[in-house]
């Protein structure tokens, strides 16, 4: 079995995730998964992909891997994806690698971009991509808040997992926070997020930039806080899976 490492772009809108579910068929993963079965003869082909993206959210650069037998070379394979795959997924990268390779057990670390429209205008062309927010941020205030959350934390109170043996410690390596004309841009970048952990720090950010919450409190939510005590949950259509690096 040959093992082979792709970069996939989507634009999340009309998906239900990454992941396949049984009550849709309507996943990046279940597409995936359904194409290559076709193009092999195969009734089912594993795409393993390196983390679960939300219904809605987006990907420049999402890493999945998948093992065939089969003669066809790389390129040729990802010749026969592109051509099937709506319009709104796309595999840009593939290439052949060690079959010890996974996706999501060999990353080290992920970056994600969320995107604002801080505007009382409407953004129409950029709408599917931005959290429209009329209300005007204080982008200061949300960087002395995210500064706070930059390191080696327990990030309990910004995921909406419930409660399982798993660690929710992680590490933020940066939060970049940009105004750029009428857009705040947030960059995330660290070695692993929880479910909705990016989401939830935004909410908790624009929270801060409203004047609603002190960035102060981030302290006391990283120290003893529960899920109800962050802020409310991002739109899932601001958030990109920009990279993942190995």
């Amino acid at each position: 079995m040959r093992n082979f490492k792709i970069i996939i772009q989507y634009e999340g809108t009309r998906y239900q995730g990454w992941q396949r579910q049984d009550s849709t068929e309507n996943t990046i993963q279940g597409r995936l998964e359904r194409l290559l079965g076709k193009m092999t003869g195969k009734s089912f082909v594993q795409v393993d992909g390196s983390g679960r993206t939300d219904s809605g959210v987006h990907a420049l650069g999402q890493t999945a891997n998948f093992k065939l037998d089969t003669d066809m070379s790389a390129q040729e394979i990802m010749d026969y994806i592109n051509r099937y795959l709506p319009e709104d997924i796309g595999v840009i990268s593939i290439e052949e690698v060690g079959e010890r390779f996974h996706s999501r057990l060999n990353a080290k670390g992920k970056t994600y971009v969320y995107r604002i429209w801080n505007s009382a205008l409407p953004c129409v062309f950029e709408r599917r991509y931005v959290y429209e927010l009329a209300e005007p941020l204080d982008v200061e205030k949300m960087k002395a808040a995210a500064r706070r959350l930059v390191g080696r934390h327990d990030f309990k109170a910004f995921t909406s997992a419930k409660k399982s043996k798993k660690s929710t410690v992680r590490t933020i390596e940066a939060i970049d926070i940009e105004k750029r004309g009428q857009e705040v841009v947030i960059t995330y970048s660290g070695d692993g997020f929880l479910y909705h952990m990016a989401r939830i720090i935004t909410g908790t950010l624009i929270e801060v930039g409203l004047g609603r919450r002190r960035a102060e409190d981030i302290e006391g939510l990283l120290e003893n806080g529960t899920r109800e005590d962050a802020g409310a949950l991002a739109p899932a259509k601001g958030l990109c899976l920009v990279e993942v690096r190995y």
